[in-house]
């Protein structure tokens, strides 16, 4: 294996429901320990430099208990899968009862046969980590009470929604500061000194099996965040840092090991000094989402070190399905604009076939549905396009196109450049619903002198055009409603 990439493309696989899928498909039960070698050559034929197992870890049967309880999750369970029952609930990814893999999907076995198939292709694995609460029924409960935020039996009484009498101790339920708790875990104490190493252990345990984790809503664990959430619950912060902590702890033993966080709240630059490697850009998401061109080059004028270390995505298990967000050129539109960004970019599984129902991460299987072979064409090409490495190691630029006093649709067109080597690339994407024209300076001064051929590689249109013209009066450029064109530049 080398090293990571600087800016690697990630695909994210709701793990229980692939397998099942699989298992329909190939007629007979699959695992981890048996799915066909032909399934992770598909993945490695697409280019993916990491695979993240989406739900891989022991599920809670309190867990399952209290979400079929839930009216409101049972309700979401029918929408996304008309014919449930209450066997297709399997439990939360996100309510833990072991760190250990589920054996449904094949155990600890399972989980290494995958990592050694991903790795004789080059592939890397990421796991999920959950720090802010555990299932009820995780051993900790049990065996270490004064690892959780703890309450009294007037708290249980008062205000049952927030806190849980078990075997005659009161635990707060894990929560979110600005949404009402989750019913079904419990929440841990990351002040507290013991949970801390704890969670050290942990985090060596998991990192054995994989090569990075997506750590689940970081930022409530940011002592300030957590202090502010817990307070006099909680005790004094200790004298470093949480995620500083941990992840110092960790990269001792696994130097090359990858930290993702998922994170809001303007956290994202905090989460970076204290050593995440990426970390969710939902701003850029929500940009994207409401069309925002020019908020979207705003948001990419930030320091570069910011940009790589975003985690960039148009779906993911949390967001709607692509193809329901965005229009069919909107989504093709946001989809070259990704993958050409720098940082970490996240392909959800699913979202190359244009699925259109997101199901609970609660299901063990979703309902069937058609294939759009368009899409799935159109996603064959562009990661085709952007396999090569520049895209994964070379240097980003963001460039700034220019119009003229009548015309103002530049302003909608984003477009930057790649460099490595002799490879030269220039993205461009309109991202609006009407045409747009502009001229854009291109940044290299060995331009000049010399003609040069623009292919796009996404159409395989080409264009003679001479270096001096491109660097210092620009590419004029004229593109249709969501256009967006890939040029591969070599000289002629």
């Amino acid at each position: 294996m080398h090293s990571w990439p600087r800016h690697p493309l990630i695909y994210e696989i709701n793990t229980w429901i692939w397998l099942d899928e699989m298992s329909r498909q190939y007629q007979r039960p699959l695992t981890l320990a048996t799915l066909p070698a032909a399934e992770w050559d598909r993945i490695a034929a697409a280019g993916f430099d990491a695979v993240w197992l989406m739900g891989v870890w022991e599920r809670s049967p309190a867990g399952i208990a209290i979400a079929l309880r839930n009216p409101g999750l049972v309700a979401d369970f029918h929408r996304s899968l008309p014919d449930f029952t209450p066997s297709d609930n399997v439990g939360s990814p996100y309510c833990v009862r072991s760190y250990s893999v589920d054996p449904h999907l094949g155990g600890p076995t399972g989980l290494a046969h995958a990592r050694a198939m991903l790795r004789e292709r080059g592939i890397r694995l990421i796991l999920d980590f959950v720090p802010n609460h555990v299932a009820p029924d995780h051993p900790w409960v049990r065996d270490h009470p004064d690892y959780f935020i703890r309450g009294s039996r007037d708290d249980a009484r008062q205000d049952p929604s927030s806190f849980v009498e078990i075997d005659d101790q009161v635990f707060a339920r894990g929560r979110d500061p600005h949404y009402p708790a989750w019913h079904d875990v419990l929440q841990l104490n990351a002040f507290h000194p013991g949970l801390r190493q704890a969670t050290i252990d942990t985090l060596d345990h998991i990192a054995a099996q994989c090569d990075g984790i997506r750590c689940d809503m970081a930022m409530l664990l940011l002592d300030p965040i957590f202090h502010r959430t817990w307070s006099a619950r909680a005790g004094d912060p200790p004298a470093e840092r949480y995620w500083s902590h941990l992840i110092a702890s960790t990269r001792a033993h696994w130097p090359d090991f990858k930290f993702i966080a998922e994170a809001y709240w303007d956290t994202e630059w905090e989460l970076q000094q204290q050593g995440f490697d990426h970390c969710y850009d939902k701003k850029l998401y929500d940009r994207m989402e409401h069309g925002d061109s020019e908020g979207i080059r705003q948001h990419l004028q930030a320091d570069l070190a910011y940009q790589q270390g975003m985690l960039r995505f148009i779906e993911n298990h949390d967001e709607a399905r692509a193809a329901t967000t965005f229009t069919d050129g909107m989504h093709r539109a946001a989809a070259v604009m990704l993958l050409t960004l720098p940082g970490a970019k996240l392909l959800h599984e699913g979202q190359l076939e244009g699925r259109k129902i997101r199901p609970s991460v609660f299901l063990a299987r979703r309902p069937p549905e058609p294939i759009d072979t368009d899409l799935a064409d159109f996603y064959q090409r562009l990661l085709a396009a952007t396999r090569c490495d520049v895209f994964r190691n070379g240097h980003w630029t963001l460039c700034h196109p220019q119009g003229w006093p009548d015309n103002s649709s530049y302003q909608h067109i984003v477009c930057s450049c790649w460099t490595l080597g002799e490879d030269r690339y220039l993205a461009v994407v309109n991202f609006h619903p009407h045409p747009a024209q502009a001229h854009v300076q291109l940044p290299w001064d060995e331009l000049r002198g010399k003609p040069w051929r623009l292919a796009d590689t996404l159409s395989h249109e080409s264009h003679l055009r001479a270096g001096d013209t491109l660097r210092d009066e620009g590419l004029h450029l004229e593109l249709h409603p969501w256009q967006a064109q890939l040029f591969h530049l070599q000289p002629q």
